[in-house]
């Protein structure tokens, strides 16, 4: 398993930081993580599927190793951030798996570029937060630079994994905190207001890539009932809910997420030919 690491940039030179874990003539695989984390989430799902496909995995403009650079943001500027990756690789499609903001990017990429997404994997997300989402997330967006990073840890903690993993995996919740607590406050408000501001529901229902929704049973930041919606929106979708996990599976729960994943790129591949 052999990770070239470089530099993009984006249609606006925001320089965007990406590995490839390469493996020429394998299925193709970009993804894509959550608020305020980084590439690194997909660690262990990545050593699950890294010798039988072609992983891209990369930080989000204003996350981990990528530019800092300002917002505003939008789901439709990182989804062009997606393809300029995708040609600075040489890739002309893949299948596409986000979770949390990166299942909204995800969403944006495939809405924008349905010709560049061979499958498409939609994890832990939602097309829309609902109808006060720009104001809750303007709120959530500016707490940092009222009380810092530090003081949101618990929350997050909480939020992201079930009670049970982080006693079992205290190591795993330290890089989590290491990585969330290393964000800047100017970008973290915007990638908020960005999620407060999306809205796909009707760009999903368009979609005709196979298509897996995937949610912790736990998830009480998008919910079982957002994943429903999703699924019944989109044409050639599947829903698999896990059992006991919360909010950021591909981390908690990576054997299970690498597992749909691969069943997704198997049946993405098939649908392609």
């Amino acid at each position: 398993m052999v990770q070239t690491t470089s530099i993009a940039r984006a249609k606006d030179g925001c320089q965007i930081s990406y590995g490839v874990y390469a493996n020429p003539g394998s299925p193709r695989l970009a993804l894509i993580h959550s608020l305020a984390l980084s590439g690194a989430m997909w660690s262990e799902v990545i050593a699950q599927l890294a010798a039988a496909v072609e992983i891209l995995v990369y930080d989000c403009r204003g996350h981990g190793q990528s530019e800092r650079r300002p917002g505003p943001y939008s789901v439709e500027l990182f989804a062009d951030d997606l393809a300029a990756l995708f040609d600075s690789c040489g890739w002309s499609s893949a299948t596409v798996a986000g979770c949390s903001m990166g299942g909204c990017v995800a969403q944006a990429f495939a809405a924008a570029y349905p010709q560049r997404v061979r499958g498409l994997a939609l994890i832990d997300t939602t097309a829309w937060y609902g109808p006060t989402a720009p104001k809750d997330w303007k709120v959530r967006g500016a707490r940092p630079a009222e009380s810092g990073f530090p003081s949101m840890v618990e929350f997050q903690l909480s939020r992201w994994f079930s009670d049970s993993f982080r006693d079992s995996h205290p190591e795993v919740a330290e890089q989590a905190t290491q990585i969330f607590l290393a964000n800047t406050p100017a970008c973290y408000q915007a990638a908020c207001e960005m999620l407060g501001n999306a809205d796909l529901r009707m760009a999903v229902r368009a979609f005709r890539m196979p298509v897996s929704v995937i949610v912790g049973e736990e998830d009480y930041a998008t919910p079982v009932a957002m994943s429903q919606q999703l699924y019944e929106s989109i044409p050639n979708s599947t829903l698999s809910v896990i059992a006991g996990a919360r909010h950021t599976t591909p981390v908690e729960c990576p054997l299970e997420i690498a597992g749909f994943l691969s069943d997704l790129v198997g049946k993405s591949a098939a649908a392609s030919r």
